[in-house]
């Protein structure tokens, strides 16, 4: 009886450590790149987080790409239950699924493009559907994301990537000149107070000195 009830305040430890081990990771909505390299691959990010994490569902993902020349938006590429095809023949064997693997829960829906050419610039679409299962009806959302992606010979630097180095860069010479100050103001205090206390120490030993002698005289004196 003893033995349970020092077992019974670990309960609720071990509760939580269940509730730990069947949670899934965070999922976090982050917007895709947009300026892809000729000749190079790309990542077309699609996120779509589920905002009920206990309800089971499943999802697909669909993508459409519309290019700069043209009005309308043509499917190219669909993922559903393990399953990945490449419609459009303008991207045939250059698109890869990198999204959510091993689930038919899908959250993560992006494609990555090899050998990125300049007819790829243009604005992709990426459609999400999750159906959510509950105990008594299903649900089924529908969640829409655009990505006008850009080909460039070359990646180009933005302006807040020049901007925040140069900021990194200020910052560190600023920093190492406070420092340098510091260590220039504590050397002369350092300085000032070791001069203090040698003074100090003289003044001692002349006082003592003098009194010194005026004790050897006063006896002197007195013989």
């Amino acid at each position: 009886m003893s033995a349970v009830r020092e077992l019974l305040p670990l309960l609720p430890l071990a509760l939580l450590a269940l509730q730990a081990s069947l949670c899934h990771g965070a999922c976090v909505e982050v917007d895709s790149d947009t300026e892809a390299v000729a000749t190079k691959g790309f990542k077309l990010g699609c996120i779509s987080c589920k905002m009920r994490g206990e309800v089971p569902a499943i999802a697909w993902v669909n993508w459409y790409f519309r290019a700069s020349d043209e009005t309308e938006f043509y499917h190219i590429y669909s993922y559903e239950d393990y399953m990945a095809k490449i419609i459009d023949l303008r991207f045939y064997e250059r698109l890869q699924w990198v999204g959510s693997k091993h689930t038919k829960d899908l959250q993560d829906g992006s494609i990555y493009i090899l050998n990125v050419t300049f007819n790829d610039t243009g604005t992709y679409k990426c459609i999400f559907q999750r159906l959510l299962m509950y105990s008594n009806y299903k649900f089924h959302t529908n969640t829409s994301k655009f990505i006008a992606m850009n080909v460039v010979p070359q990646l180009t630097r933005g302006m807040a990537s020049i901007l925040s180095e140069v900021m990194m860069y200020v910052s560190i010479i600023g920093l190492q000149l406070w420092l340098v100050v510091e260590m220039i103001y504590c050397y002369r205090k350092i300085a000032a107070a070791g001069e203090e206390a040698l003074r100090e120490s003289a003044a001692e030993y002349l006082a003592i000195t003098s009194e010194s002698k005026d004790n050897c005289a006063g006896e002197q004196v007195a013989e």
